[in-house]
Formats: C-alpha cells, sequence, structure tokens
C-alpha cells in the first residue's frame, strides 16, 4: 500500500514541459505526449501537444511515417 500511495504521489507532481499545467489523473491522461530526452522522461499536456505536432512528427524516423 505504501508503494501505491508513492506512485500516485508522483504522478500528481507531474506537469507538462511545455506550460507547465499539472497532471490531475494518474497516471498522466493518455491525451498527453511522453517524450524520453536525454534519458529524462518529458510530458506535454493536449494543448502543447497539439501546438508542436510538426516538430514532434518532424523528429521522428521516416520508418514511423
Amino acid at each position: 500500500m505504501d508503494d501505491e500511495k508513492s506512485n500516485a504521489g508522483e504522478a500528481r507532481e507531474t506537469s507538462c514541459t511545455g506550460c507547465g499545467k499539472a497532471a490531475r489523473e494518474v497516471p498522466v491522461p493518455v491525451s498527453w505526449v511522453s517524450s524520453h530526452e536525454k534519458g529524462e522522461a518529458r510530458y506535454f499536456c493536449e494543448n502543447c501537444a497539439r501546438e508542436n505536432i510538426r516538430a514532434i512528427e518532424g523528429r521522428l524516423d521516416s520508418s514511423w511515417w
């Protein structure tokens, strides 16, 4: 049970890397985009992801499209 509390606490502290909006769901909402950059997990809310979708897709290898 203690592990559940600590995991829930970590998820609640997650915020959007772009605008700082706090994730209110555990885990982060499925509409958020996750990225692993330089060994660090980053999350972007649906608004930031939508505004930057071309840049996000531009980083994908051609095999993804």
